[in-house]
């Protein structure tokens, strides 16, 4: 990866990933897919991890022959370890990790919460993300810099009440992309995204009513699709971004701006 040019450009080419490589989390399906798909069409070669097997290789067949599918759980430090060393190994290096991998158990007032259910979305929502940047770090990033991107919520931003516990480890998430920035900048961009509900699989508990009275409170009257996501992503990976870290960006159709959630 070259260096971030020091002054701003006009050029489109500064979106242009050709040549680099990332590695997306959680990207069997849903938002990661999507910002793998992305990626890829920007040049990029792509890693994706998720946990099972058999829809992660599907995947990977249905985007191309330029990703690699590497199956495992976020939490799993060994995982972690061998799906960065097999990205350099395969890519040759490095250049851009997504953490998008994201869990959420527990519903419900955090007084009834089960436990060990709250740590398990802090460990992976949370720990594995930082797991992760280590393992980037010290195999690539640290010596050839890069850039990380978080997935975080709007949930991380403004209470809930309903996925609170969820909301608390991405509330982390921003503050350990804030962290993280200032600890590995300049080599090292760290930015998050904040989506509001997107249409996947992972967020049909919250349009059980309906995607009409879903969105009703969105200024833009309608939820969001995981392209929506994948597009900001792929800027905050690119040179576009180049002096923009620290950041966590909001993609919500303008739900926050109403002061509502």
């Amino acid at each position: 990866m070259t260096d971030a040019p020091e002054t701003g450009t006009t050029s489109s080419t500064t979106l242009d990933l050709t040549g680099r490589t990332a590695l997306v989390t959680g990207a069997s399906r849903g938002i990661g897919r999507a910002i793998a798909a992305e990626l890829l069409a920007r040049g990029a070669n792509v890693a994706i991890t998720a946990r099972k097997r058999e829809p992660l290789t599907a995947t990977a067949a249905e985007l191309g022959d330029a990703v690699l599918a590497l199956d495992g759980n976020a939490g799993d430090p060994e995982h972690r370890r061998s799906a960065v060393a097999k990205t350099i190994e395969t890519f040759g290096s490095l250049d851009i990790l997504v953490n998008n991998t994201g869990i959420n158990p527990v519903y419900g007032s955090l007084m009834d919460a089960d436990l060990e259910g709250v740590r398990k979305i802090f460990d992976t929502n949370v720990v594995a993300t930082l797991g992760f940047v280590q393992q980037a770090f010290h195999a690539w990033m640290g010596e050839h810099g890069g850039a990380v991107v978080n997935i975080a919520s709007v949930a991380g931003i403004r209470s809930t009440g309903v996925i609170a516990a969820y909301g608390a480890s991405k509330a982390a998430l921003i503050r350990l992309t804030e962290e993280l920035a200032w600890q590995l900048g300049p080599k090292i961009r760290v930015n998050a995204v904040a989506p509001g509900v997107v249409k996947t699989k992972f967020a049909e508990a919250l349009v059980a009513g309906g995607e009409d009275a879903a969105s009703a409170g969105y200024p833009m009257k309608r939820l969001g699709n995981p392209e929506d996501v994948a597009q900001l992503v792929a800027f905050l990976a690119s040179d576009s971004s180049s002096w923009i870290t620290g950041e966590t960006v909001r993609v919500d159709g303008g739900l926050l701006a109403t002061g509502g959630m």
